[in-house]
């Protein structure tokens, strides 16, 4: 079958987060049980044009029509990685500096929905599922079913959401349903649009689609909360029967401590102890601190509440306290910020700290970390953990999404089984006591290594999650 996926972002051409990895290594994985996958996604300025090759060209462009404004689509076909993108071009809505957290989000990907719309009847390029993500294009199935423009091309069409962050909901006032989406004021009134009086994108994908999911098992039981839900937990459990959590991946090619060309040594099954050994000492080198035998803990994340900064601070105290190392990468909330580089300045031996971000910086500590924190408030799914799994770095995260679905605490009586560390209540007590049994078993080497290996034989690839959206495709 033919798979359109219609996105916001997507590796490596554009991306804030988790998203564009997702969209990337499904759509790989997805072509490997032989189905063709499009991707389609707007093409910012911000893209790096040297990183698309020679062998891109226009395939199309033509008029969107919003209300009383005329915007010109201009269309770019892609190779890449075995992948067929199709990049939407506006000078005006996309040429920017950055991709989001403009005042006029909205109108912009209107215009992206309307022109996704477009595409596929202009190129005469059929697609069986439209497969969605977050809030962006999600007016597309409404517009379709209830627009009825181009109906009859896409009358055989089925459509799927993703819902990968719930908080963002893809709000306008009423007022723009034909500003935006050329729609009569009379849907204005449509429950399946509306929240708190405003109309949500998300909403409106969440009830229009065919199918939807989430990041994770855990994390969809999470949205059927008022909590997790963010105020749609009761229009999500309308789609009951309709919605399911399926696991990501992560890109196995990308994360490969075999062939890892950012890390200072690679290292296999059978060579993780002079593996992790060897580009251990490469961090100390990587932040100018004096080489110890205590543990390393380590952090790659934006510096936001929803990450457990409190815990993680609370934590690294603790750590540095008893004479261990702590590396952070990442940025993000001024305080935040500011609170990390007040803990290097009191403990200038031990604490490593970049302020931004550095895919280097980042492969180099997944492979000589010890420990990879993760104490998140929530996490629809995560990749650290899966990707701290890859190197033999123990994960200490709280049990919540999809952490809670990928990592087994060791409690000292699941030595077989445990991968990680692991707690479920968000106090900065409980956290503590994780760190210090971490802690204790760094000291017992031989459950550390046994852990070690636990953690490094996990298998997150995409190839099961894959199979599983395929599942989810032939059902509808």
């Amino acid at each position: 079958m033919r798979i359109a996926m219609v996105t916001s972002e997507v590796n490596p051409f554009s991306k804030t987060g988790g998203l564009a990895d997702v969209v990337f290594a499904l759509s790989k994985d997805l072509q490997k049980l032989d189905q063709e996958v499009v991707i389609v996604c707007p093409f910012y300025g911000s893209i790096n044009r040297s990183m698309l090759g020679e062998d891109y060209k226009l395939v199309a462009t033509y008029n969107v029509q919003l209300d009383w404004r005329t915007q010109e689509a201009r269309v770019f076909e892609i190779k890449h990685a075995g992948l067929t993108y199709y990049f939407i071009e506006n000078e005006y809505y996309f040429s920017r500096h950055s991709m989001y957290s403009y005042d006029d989000d909205s109108e912009r990907f209107a215009f992206f929905t309307l022109a996704s719309e477009q595409l596929f009847p202009y190129l005469n390029l059929p697609v069986d599922i439209i497969h969605i993500h977050d809030w962006q294009a999600g007016m597309l199935p409404m517009r379709i079913k209830e627009g009825k423009s181009h109906y009859d091309f896409y009358k055989n069409t089925k459509f799927v959401l993703s819902i990968h962050n719930p908080a963002f909901q893809g709000l306008f006032n009423v007022e723009d349903l034909g500003g935006f989406y050329n729609l009569a004021h009379s849907y204005g009134d449509n429950p399946y649009l509306r929240v708190n009086g405003q109309i949500s994108s998300l909403k409106a994908a969440i009830m229009y689609v065919d199918k939807l999911n989430t990041v994770s098992p855990t994390h969809a039981l999470e949205l059927l909360t008022p909590e997790g839900g963010k105020g749609l937990e009761s229009v999500i459990a309308l789609r009951g029967k309709d919605f399911s959590g399926i696991l990501n991946g992560i890109d196995y090619e990308e994360f490969n401590p075999e062939s890892d060309a950012l890390i200072a040594k690679n290292f296999g099954k059978t060579t993780i102890k002079s593996g992790k050994k060897g580009n251990r000492n490469a961090l100390f080198t990587m932040f100018n601190l004096p080489k110890t035998t205590a543990p390393i803990y380590a952090i790659v994340s934006r510096l936001t509440w929803q990450k457990g900064i409190d815990l993680i601070l609370a934590g690294a105290n603790y750590i540095l306290d008893r004479g261990g190392v702590f590396l952070v990468l990442g940025s993000g909330e001024y305080e935040t910020e500011n609170a990390f580089k007040d803990l290097a300045a009191k403990y200038p031996n031990q604490v490593g700290l970049y302020i931004g971000y550095s895919n280097e910086i980042a492969h180099a500590l997944y492979a000589g970390a010890d420990f990879f924190m993760m104490p998140s408030l929530f996490e629809p799914c995560g990749s650290g953990q899966m990707i701290a799994f890859r190197y033999a770095t123990l994960p200490l995260v709280r049990y919540t999404g999809g952490l809670k679905d990928t990592v087994v605490g060791y409690d000292g009586t699941n030595l077989k089984v445990a991968n990680g560390f692991g707690f479920a209540d968000y106090n900065i007590d409980k956290m503590v006591e994780t760190v210090k049994l971490s802690y204790d078993v760094y000291e017992q080497k031989d459950i550390f290594h046994q852990l070690q290996k636990n953690a490094f034989n996990e298998n997150n690839d995409w190839s099961q999650s894959a199979q599983r959206y395929l599942n989810l495709y032939e059902q509808i």
